[in-house]
């Protein structure tokens, strides 16, 4: 992935990097084609357009992926991802329109899809806030293949409120879908969210291993 500055023109097509359990397709695919995730107390409308991406490769991010808060679904801390700590992320990144990113992050945000966002501001500066909820907080960390990578968080910093313990089932799905990327073993994913801040100290990378293996 390659860093520029700002001021990347319109695109038809972005990457979308997922850190937290859309890094899994199966559950991703909910956001894209419609259904209820496993565990969910809703189902998901989808996106306008239900094609899968046309492709999702393993990246990394300069940055640190931390759990706070409290998830409804999982009964734990919430992966969320802040672009300015000193740190490595590995995630997966789903190469979609810029329509179906518009649909997923409004799902995300607990907004109706079927508006397409305004990314102008994202694209120009790397980072725009549509609110200050959760996952409504857009990041362009660069480019990849000449196209741009987003994402999307909260709008605080890993340092400014409690971190959280995730659960073994939200755990499972992330590597999961780390693992289906292909860059990394297993050992490796254990240890990276092991050390991530919320996991560290709770659960250690011999027990993320045997979530996933036991």
């Amino acid at each position: 992935m390659t860093r520029e500055g700002p001021g990347l023109p319109p695109a038809r097509r972005v990457w979308y990097v997922a850190y937290g359990s859309n890094m899994d397709l199966a559950r991703f695919s909910c956001y894209v084609v419609g259904g209820r995730p496993t565990g969910a107390a809703r189902d998901c409308p989808g996106c306008r357009d239900p094609r899968m991406p046309e492709v999702s490769v393993p990246v990394e991010l300069a940055g640190v992926v931390y759990f706070a808060t409290e998830s409804p679904v999982w009964t734990g801390g919430r992966a969320f991802y802040d672009p300015e700590a000193s740190g490595r992320v590995f995630a997966r990144a789903h190469l979609v329109s810029a329509e179906q990113f518009s649909d997923i992050a409004a799902q995300e945000m607990y907004r109706q899809p079927g508006a397409d966002l305004d990314l102008s501001e994202v694209l120009r500066r790397g980072r725009a806030e549509l609110g200050c909820g959760r996952y409504e907080t857009l990041v362009c960390p660069g480019t990849m293949d000449g196209l741009p990578v987003l994402t999307f968080t909260a709008p605080w910093r890993v340092r400014d409120l409690s971190w959280n313990r995730p659960s073994a089932s939200y755990l499972r799905v992330l590597c999961r879908g780390l693992l289906e990327a292909g860059a990394w073993d297993l050992p490796a994913v254990a240890r990276y969210i092991a050390a991530c801040p919320g996991a560290a100290g709770a659960w250690t990378a011999r027990d993320i291993a045997e979530l996933v293996v036991g």
